[in-house]
């Protein structure tokens, strides 16, 4: 009897990540693609199955592995199955600000990156950007773009240079205290403290604080929502006050912090 091949799916977004074009989760089971070219990179890492591609003329084949598949904007590739039960990919679309267009001869040199620590890397930002988690994908992306900038500039996974001092961590805290509810990008935050570089910052913070920037605020957006539920508020309406995404959003990480859902939580301060 003849394997029953899964139906092809496609879940596309844009999130509202500076950098960040598009999200592309994909299955397919049968498909070749055109050549085509992109306006921006693709980063695309295989979850099941295999895939051939052709880059600049030259083939080139991957399955799943600790590899990174990087296809630079302004190039002619395709890509087609191997395998029959197709393949599964995450890819994600990043304009130039992430990488720059000049890196692109690098990317043709060597598109797939055997590197399984930024493999976990792409696949923890696309877990936090399926979660709506927008400052935790903002300090993903960041890492993300450093590792691979050092690997087209022809420096491997070489370490990076020391983090700054302990006192832009302060300063760093004392942005995110002020700004719970709404938030901060990485970008304003390395503006308003005078970093060009985001991943400067995020490693001092985690240094000072023993946790990432993201993982701060998601604890202190946690105790404002606790405070706004022992007063009464709706959870979906303390969810928003907060700074969450919606009521959903604020269950997932109440749970984490606190043990029992929001409702819950609320009930047990009027029994």
């Amino acid at each position: 009897m003849a394997a029953i091949r899964p139906r092809s799916t496609v879940h596309a977004w844009q999130p509202s990540v500076p950098g960040i074009a598009e999200v592309f989760h994909a299955r397919f089971t049968e498909h070749a693609y055109p050549a085509h070219v992109h306006d921006t990179w693709a980063l695309m890492i295989l979850d099941g199955g295999r895939v051939d591609f052709a880059l600049d003329k030259e083939r080139h084949g991957v399955g799943v592995s600790d590899s990174v598949i990087l296809l630079p904007p302004g190039v002619v590739h395709d890509g087609r199955t191997v395998t029959e039960l197709g393949f599964r990919k995450r890819v994600l679309y990043l304009d130039t600000s992430v990488l720059p267009e000049r890196l692109a001869g690098a990317a043709v040199d060597t598109p797939l990156l055997a590197d399984p620590a930024l493999r976990e890397r792409v696949h923890g930002l696309h877990l936090a950007l399926a979660g709506r988690e927008s400052l935790e994908a903002q300090s993903r992306l960041a890492f993300v773009g450093e590792r691979l900038h050092r690997w087209l500039a022809g420096r491997g996974a070489a370490g990076s240079g020391a983090a700054p001092g302990a006192q832009v961590a302060v300063r760093l805290r004392e942005l995110l205290d002020a700004r719970v509810a709404e938030g901060i990008t990485l970008e304003e935050a390395a503006a308003e403290l005078g970093y060009p570089h985001p991943t400067h910052l995020i490693r001092s913070f985690k240094a000072a604080y023993g946790m990432p920037p993201h993982a701060y605020l998601t604890a202190r957006r946690v105790a404002v929502a606790r405070r706004l539920l022992l007063a009464g508020v709706r959870p979906a309406e303390a969810a928003v006050a907060a700074g969450f995404y919606d009521q959903a959003h604020l269950t997932r990480h109440f749970g984490r912090h606190v043990g029992i859902s929001p409702a819950r939580y609320a009930r047990s301060g009027r029994s």
